[in-house]
């Protein structure tokens, strides 16, 4: 299943969102040179979130190939930043298009309902709590950790919390049918965090790469809570004015 909207209009320009979809771009296009070596392994060993090495869980030295010329080499003192800048990294064109589809599909809603500066300090946050999150769970990690989805995920929850009931049209493939239906988004984004809870079971201990399924999951639940705090009941109660329902 794959939404492509919602009926739930903004209220106005969707500042923050357009601007954190330029950065991810920007950052895509200008430091991993569009996903071509060595900029994407160096940057995803710079810049992204490495568990094990931010903790100074691996031994100095230790390393992770990430391509023909390129390793992750531990230091066991990796900078601050790094849970900052991982969310603004990804692993592909499809892993950066498919989290800039769902942040504009579902962000601009959610900034509407709180204004902008609230916005980018909630996203940060729910970003930030996703990667605690993943590295929770494996603490000694070598994988390094990179992606806008975790902060996505954060959006989504929120989202959850305030539209309900709104309608979120989906394409469902079947095979080689594809047809077309509109759910409330607690069904479409209920189901999706249960797709990560059971795909993060299997992981749990294993220092493998793939998804970052607890990121997802803890980033989901900390935007759940944190909108009771950032959420302006006035905008809200706007949306929920002209939003359509299921």
């Amino acid at each position: 299943m794959f939404p492509y909207r919602d009926d739930n209009p903004t209220l106005g320009t969707s500042v923050v969102t357009f601007a954190l979809i330029g950065l991810n771009v920007a950052a895509w296009v200008l430091v991993q040179g569009m996903g071509s070596e060595p900029y994407l392994s160096q940057s995803v060993c710079e810049l992204g979130l490495i568990p094990g090495d931010f903790l100074g869980r691996i031994p100095v030295g230790y390393s992770i190939p990430m391509s023909e010329s390129t390793a992750c080499v531990m230091d066991a003192d990796q900078e601050w930043y790094t849970p900052l800048s991982s969310m603004f990294l990804h692993g592909g064109w499809l892993h950066l298009i498919g989290n800039m589809w769902f942040l504009w599909l579902f962000g601009n809603n959610v900034e509407d309902s709180m204004g902008h500066v609230r916005y980018l300090v909630f996203y940060l946050l729910s970003g930030v709590a996703a990667a605690a999150a993943q590295t929770l769970v494996n603490p000694a990690s070598p994988i390094p950790m990179v992606g806008a989805s975790g902060a996505i995920s954060g959006v989504m929850g929120a989202y959850v919390v305030l539209y309900p009931r709104v309608r979120v049209h989906m394409l469902v493939f079947l095979g080689f049918f594809i047809t077309r239906i509109a759910v409330p988004a607690f069904l479409m984004l209920g189901y999706w965090f249960l797709l990560q809870l059971l795909g993060g079971i299997p992981t749990l201990g294993d220092e493998k790469g793939g998804v970052a399924f607890w990121a997802h999951a803890g980033g989901f639940i900390a935007g759940a809570v944190l909108i009771l705090a950032f959420k302006d009941d006035e905008l809200v109660a706007k949306h929920r004015a002209l939003a359509q329902y299921v």
